[in-house]
This record gives structure tokens, sequence and C-alpha cells, in this order.
């Protein structure tokens, strides 16, 4: 039995081979495992118009964008990433002598290897902030994962009571637009949600705390003194432990610096580049927490359950998985070189 499908240029020239070498059509396809017929189509091409590359490649309907249509195409992408397929198709239609639909436009941009997908959000980073990234990062560009273990990191959040879902899509009648199971409900600023502030390190996931309102300087500062203080002088007694915290106001007012200044002797604040989430590996612990929130069976109904959910979350979260981020760090470094302080995928 013969093989399916067309042969490739390299089979093609087997079986002329064959036949200029003398064996019949029986005697070539015993020995090449193609049929008789095959056999002797090939050569009978070979003989009229002494090819042995395939013809069916040139078979169908001709490409409406051929390469040049491509690169024009692709031009389009890179003058407006944003442009839909209506303003893309009537774009290249300009000048154009055969116009082409936007079905057309879909499958030359599929086959160019585009496809429509969401943007990545990045915090907006000045010139000025650019500068700033690159002062941090080059003089730590050389620390290893032993040294990155003597920082402590810290941040805050806030997860809300009722978080969005994103777009949601329903299956309903013309006339079920208002039927309560094809609705979903809003609920001003989430409903409300619980603000946390923790840190940790390689060695030790460190504490959680609840924030009341607002974090203020005068709430920072006991924050520092109740829990930031402890943690350094037990994980770091050699007084070679660096604290991490990001510009926000309280973190700048002068009570806290100078409190900072009186223990100056027992651990290191760590400089901090404004606009760097992708440098402080906590962000994705946040990460951690959202998802866990939303995966539970049972969502906390009041502010209370909520805030047990997050810190019973945080609990648990796994040694391997913040000693992880913290093994991240160098490479987050080098990202933030090559991109001359830009934006990171971290």
């Amino acid at each position: 039995m013969g093989k399916k499908g067309d042969l490739s240029n390299f089979e093609r020239g087997m079986v002329v081979g064959a036949r200029r070498a003398g064996l019949s059509i029986s005697q070539s396809a015993q020995l090449l495992g193609f049929s008789r017929t095959t056999i002797s189509r090939v050569y009978k091409e070979w003989c009229a118009k002494g090819k042995t590359s395939s013809m069916r490649q040139s078979c169908g309907r001709k490409c409406l964008v051929d390469a040049r249509g491509q690169r024009r195409m692709g031009r389009l992408i890179q003058a407006d990433r944003r442009a839909t397929l209506a303003e893309i198709t009537t774009c290249y239609n300009r000048d154009m002598q055969q116009s082409i639909c936007e079905a057309t436009t879909c499958t030359t941009l599929r086959r160019m290897g585009y496809n429509s997908r969401r943007p990545h959000r990045v915090p907006l980073i000045s010139t000025t902030n650019r500068k700033k990234r690159l002062q941090v990062a080059r003089p730590h560009q050389n620390w290893t994962v032993e040294d990155w273990k003597n920082v402590a990191w810290s941040d805050v959040s806030r997860f809300l009571l009722r978080h969005s879902n994103g777009r949601v899509r329903i299956w309903r009648k013309q006339n079920e637009n208002m039927d309560p199971s094809c609705l979903v409900t809003t609920v001003q600023a989430g409903g409300g949600g619980v603000m946390v502030w923790g840190m940790f390190s390689w060695h030790i996931l460190g504490p959680l705390v609840p924030i009341g309102h607002r974090l203020n300087a005068t709430a920072y500062l006991r924050i520092v003194s109740d829990h930031v203080h402890p943690f350094m002088t037990t994980m770091y007694p050699s007084s070679d432990g660096y604290f991490q915290q990001d510009n926000a106001p309280c973190h700048k007012a002068r009570i806290i610096s100078n409190w900072f200044l009186e223990h100056d002797n027992e651990f290191t604040v760590l400089k901090w580049p404004p606009q760097s989430p992708d440098l402080n590996p906590i962000e994705h612990l946040w990460d951690v927490v959202e998802r866990e929130l939303r995966a539970l069976d049972v969502h906390p109904t009041n502010l209370h359950q909520l805030q047990d959910a997050i810190l019973s979350i945080w609990a648990n979260i796994s040694k391997e998985c913040f000693q992880h981020l913290v093994e991240s760090m160098p490479r987050r470094i080098k990202a933030v070189l090559k991109a001359k302080g830009g934006q990171t995928l971290y």
C-alpha cells in the first residue's frame, strides 16, 4: 500500500533515480514503498517538465495578502497597537488595488503571529524615576541570593470584600435582560475592604498587621516599633540586616526618619526607588492571598470574616513560595538594568 500525502522533493528524486537506473515501475514501487501509480506519475512529470518539485503547493486560491502586504500590515500594527480589525482593514485598503475584508485581516494577522491580548498593567515610570531605579539597581547588580537573604521586605495592601470578576458573559434570551439570574450586582467601593501591612524575609514569614482606617505616620511608627524592630533584631542579631520600605508619605515622615536614625546601629534601611513594585517580591505574596480568597468555597460576607480569611491565608503560605521570590531578586535587578530603568515583566 502506497504512502498517503504528497511526496517530498527528496522522495521524488529517489523515484526518478530508480527509473533512470533501469528499474521497472513495479520494481521501483517495491523498492521505495510507493504505489505504481505514484511512480508512474512522478516519472512522467520529470520527463515532461524536468522537475522533481511538487506543484501542489501552487494549487488553490492565491493569497490576497502577499509578503509585501504582510509587511505593510505589520507596519500598521507597530504604529497603533490598539487599532481594531476594522481600523486595520480600512487603513490597509487605502491606495490598494484589491481590497480585503476583516476576516482576511484576522487570518493574515494570525498567520503573522499576532493575537489580540489584554495589555499588561504596569506603573507609569517617569524619566526621573527611571534614573532613580538605575541608581538603586546598579549598586546591587552583583548581589547574590545570599546577600538578598539579609533583606526584610514590607508593604501595605488592601483586599476588597466584593472584588470584580472582570467581564462576565451569560446565556439569555432577548426578553430576559432584567431577569435576576441574568444580572450582576455591584457595590460602591467594593463593599469595603481590609488594609493590612506585612513583612517577610527569606528566613521566615513575618507578621501581618490589620490597619484600622488609614496608615499615617503615627500608626506606622507603632508598626515599626512593635513589629519591625523585634523582627529585625531577632532575625539579624549581628546588625547585618536591611529593612525595605517604599516611598509612601508616612514612611518619609520626620518622626519615622528620626526613629530609624536612633536604631541605625541595629539594621539599615534599604534605599528604595519610587514606582518599583516589580522589585518588591512581597507584591507576589499579595497576589497569592488574592487568589486564595477568590478560591474559597465560602466567601466572606463581612469585613471581620474577610480579615480572618486573610490572616489565615497569610499564615499558611509555604516557605518554598516566599523563598523562591527572594531568590528571584538577582534576575529582577538584571531586568531593570536591561530595561534601562523601565518596566519589567515582574
